[in-house]
């Protein structure tokens, strides 16, 4: 085994990890002014059934509770095939992806409306990117950047062209505090010793084979073996994905 070229790689490897993390460290201060304390501001009665069943908040809720209304849009047919993978005929490095001006010189050429896409979060083998409406991220709308040794190789992208909503009046979403508190205290849902990673407020609607499609204003509950929930933001509906 060449060990001298083993031990860059790991060197290389966890230059990235304190890439991610320092992102996502910059990401929750961005997100702070708009956070709340913590479990404390639920119910005593929520709070004692989270003691009970080992239920635990790894993060902080959110206080925002903007108006907001559905979003429509059309799924554009891109000449490439839609949410097809496409391979990159040069790879990049992968750590561009934790930053927008080097991610825009290096791939802006080849993916088409890269600047309305937000990191969202990272697997395995690939960086997961929201496409971005009114400031928010919908969840359903993905660019999805494969990596492998470190190089981007591949992406699949989710390309729509929003749509007018006259339809669609703006109403106040529902705090994220009684949605965490909905999901407690609903005994089919979230199981012992659950642990909340994220609490997330953006736009959820399955893509269906019809000319629009519609997504609502959504709460997103991320767990850390990861298990997730989708409330509608407005009708306090929940769905488990």
């Amino acid at each position: 085994m060449d060990w001298g070229r083993a031990k860059s790689v790991l060197i290389i490897a966890f230059l990235l990890l304190n890439v991610v993390l320092g992102y996502q460290l910059l990401s929750s201060f961005r997100e702070r002014p708009y956070t709340s304390a913590d479990v404390n501001d639920l119910r005593p009665e929520t709070q004692a059934l989270m003691k009970e069943k080992q239920i635990k908040l790894g993060t902080s809720i959110p206080s925002e509770t903007p108006d907001l209304k559905d979003l429509t849009f059309r799924v554009k047919a891109a000449k490439l095939g839609l949410g097809e993978r496409h391979e990159l005929e040069k790879p990049v490095d992968s750590k561009v992806a934790f930053t927008p001006k080097e991610l825009k010189e290096s791939l802006g050429g080849i993916i088409p409306d890269l600047d309305k896409y937000t990191f969202g979060e990272y697997l395995e083998s690939e960086f997961v990117f929201y496409r971005v409406a009114e400031g928010r991220p919908m969840f359903d709308v993905k660019l999805e950047l494969f990596y492998s040794n470190l190089k981007i190789t591949a992406y699949k992208q989710d390309l729509i062209e929003l749509l007018p909503s006259e339809k669609s009046t703006p109403q106040s979403v529902l705090p994220a505090a009684k949605v965490v508190a909905s999901l407690i205290e609903n005994k089919n849902l979230l199981h012992n010793g659950a642990v909340i990673k994220e609490i997330k407020l953006g736009y959820h609607g399955q893509i269906f084979n019809s000319d629009t499609q519609v997504s609502a204003p959504t709460w997103r509950v991320q767990l850390e073996d990861g298990g997730q929930y989708y409330v509608n933001a407005i009708s306090g509906e929940a769905v488990t994905e």
